[in-house]
């Protein structure tokens, strides 16, 4: 594995990872799944790992044949929820494994939670972002005036340990999105902080992140609202 390096938020029960060079789909995708299953035996802490990756299409367990239009990267199955989406430089993603039979129990309180937290570390960048009814991930208002996504989200739950979880498009090359139909959505774009005007940094993003943890935290110990 790529080593990282460790927010000073660290715990003796959550782990925080920052890599600080591109660590391969696959591999992070292995990790995961035996970080899962060490957490759920008792064995490891809960680990939040934010990182980036070479590009990459990863298809989740909605995934459509058609909707991959140009498989011009590896292309993988993560086991996630959802449809297609890509990860590549310039974007950074957060995989979030906790334990939720220790909080509410509530997965989709547990995705609302993570929907929150993306959208309260995007307003410290003066950048609005919000959910859709029935349009999963984070979107915003495009240098068109449309909306478009910024923010993806998919995770799996197992034996109610969570694996996968978020991605954030700080500056990725956005021709790169139309080898697929993101998330199986074609009417809408994509967008980046660079191309809304704000050059947000990796570390600047994590810090941003790490404001907003405990709002994170403490929402999920409680069930989804219901708006």
């Amino acid at each position: 594995m790529t080593s990282g390096t460790a927010f000073a938020t660290d715990s003796e029960t959550l782990e925080w990872r920052r890599e600080t060079a591109r660590v391969p789909y696959r591999d992070a995708l292995a990790e995961m799944q035996e970080r899962n299953a060490a957490i759920h035996a008792g064995t490891a802490k809960e680990l939040v790992w934010l990182l980036e990756h070479d590009p990459v299409y990863t298809a989740g367990t909605s995934a459509k044949a058609a909707d991959l239009l140009d498989p011009r990267f590896d292309v993988v199955s993560a086991g996630r929820g959802g449809e297609y989406t890509y990860h590549g430089p310039g974007q950074r993603v957060g995989y979030v494994l906790l334990d939720l039979s220790k909080r509410a129990r509530d997965v989709r309180g547990y995705v609302h939670a993570l929907e929150g937290w993306v959208i309260d570390a995007l307003a410290d960048f003066g950048v609005e972002g919000w959910r859709a009814e029935g349009r999963i991930g984070i979107w915003t208002r495009d240098i068109d005036g449309r909306e478009a996504k910024i923010g993806a989200i998919g995770v799996r739950v197992r034996r109610w340990v969570t694996m996968h979880g978020f991605s954030v498009n700080l500056s990725p090359d956005l021709s790169h999105f139309t080898g697929i139909v993101p998330c199986g959505i074609s009417e809408y774009g994509v967008t980046s902080m660079e191309r809304l005007g704000h050059h947000v940094a990796m570390d600047d993003w994590d810090a941003a992140l790490a404001r907003h943890a405990d709002a994170f935290f403490e929402r999920l110990t409680k069930p989804c609202p219901k708006d």
